[in-house]
């Protein structure tokens, strides 16, 4: 299975977990010239935006260590884009979320990290 097949379907996986817990599942894939974001839900008054991260092992570090400052600049980037695109206030409630899939376990962290300005 190639790497992409694959990321998609442990995106899907995560997709039905925040599903479980509540969140409303607005799209996966949200692809921009800035990037792109695995999944954008709606989980109460919060549009999240989350990425999605797989290790087979902790071997080479855990998911949360791979979303480094750049990653969540460039998410971002994208969520700005995307709110821009749909027409939605610089008030919405924005929340970063990740959820990491490693060695057979799926863990959830809300408000994983803070938007960071373009600036």
């Amino acid at each position: 299975m190639n790497n992409r097949k694959q990321g998609n379907e442990f995106e899907k996986l995560a997709a039905n977990y925040l599903k479980e817990k509540g969140m409303q599942i607005i799209m996966l894939n949200f692809y921009c010239k800035m990037g792109e974001v695995d999944i954008i839900a709606k989980d109460e008054s919060y549009l999240v935006f989350v990425e999605v991260k797989y290790r087979k092992t902790s071997a080479k570090g855990s998911g949360f260590e791979a979303v480094n400052y750049n990653k969540m600049r460039k998410i971002s980037r994208v969520a700005d884009y995307y709110m821009y695109s749909h027409h939605l206030s610089g008030d919405t409630n924005v929340r970063f979320d990740v959820v990491v899939i490693e060695e057979g376990h799926l863990e959830h962290l809300k408000n994983a990290f803070e938007y960071i300005p373009v600036c």
